[in-house]
């Protein structure tokens, strides 16, 4: 490397303290932007924070109902019977069958009947999308308050509590590999959004 640049030191007056030794600008500059610069933490707090009016009872509440096992439960029927009704919908629409009657395979259907076995389509596929989803999710809110953790377990162990209830209704190898594949997706979706 170069020559390191030194500050001249200030005059001393004589008979008076020691100045102090020469400032090396390539240390300073190591420790504001070089190797040993340290990031600093970025805390409001340490600012004086953002002034924030104390919570009323209400506020609180409101916060402990929308955190409940229920609260949660309600939210993911919802969101599961409109993903469930719109994936029902779609799945009709490209289904060539829809609307076709078997006893007479050669007519073609209206478009009210095929709007009909759509609609009768959504409606089912939402029903069983909100019934998972309100399984699932009731079930981890409550893995997650009997563990208190929040990390990967929990949605595995509720993966295979709700998987394995749904199969069971088909017998016990059923439900052992409903366990099974609802806990590996429930994994893989949490590695993927964590």
């Amino acid at each position: 490397p170069g020559p390191v640049m030194a500050a001249a030191p200030p005059p001393s007056a004589p008979g008076g303290p020691e100045p102090p030794p020469p400032l090396q600008y390539s240390l300073l500059l190591q420790h504001l932007v070089g190797e040993q610069r340290r990031p600093r933490a970025w805390d409001p707090a340490a600012l004086g924070g953002i002034p924030s009016p104390p919570k009323s009872e209400e506020q609180k509440m409101v916060e402990r109902a929308m955190e409940s096992c229920a609260f949660k439960a309600a939210l993911a029927c919802v969101g599961g019977f409109v993903l469930g009704g719109a994936f029902g919908v779609f799945t009709a629409g490209i289904d060539t069958n829809v609307g076709f009657d078997p006893k007479d395979p050669y007519r073609t259907p209206t478009a009210k009947e095929v709007l009909k076995d759509m609609g009768q389509r959504g409606v089912s596929y939402a029903k069983n999308f909100a019934i998972v989803g309100a399984m699932f999710s009731c079930t981890e809110c409550m893995v997650e308050s009997y563990r208190g953790k929040s990390d990967w377990k929990n949605s595995v162990i509720s993966g295979c509590i709700t998987g394995g209830a749904i199969g069971f209704r088909a017998g016990l190898k059923a439900g052992v590999i409903g366990c099974g594949g609802f806990a590996a997706f429930s994994a893989a979706i949490d590695y993927y959004l964590r």
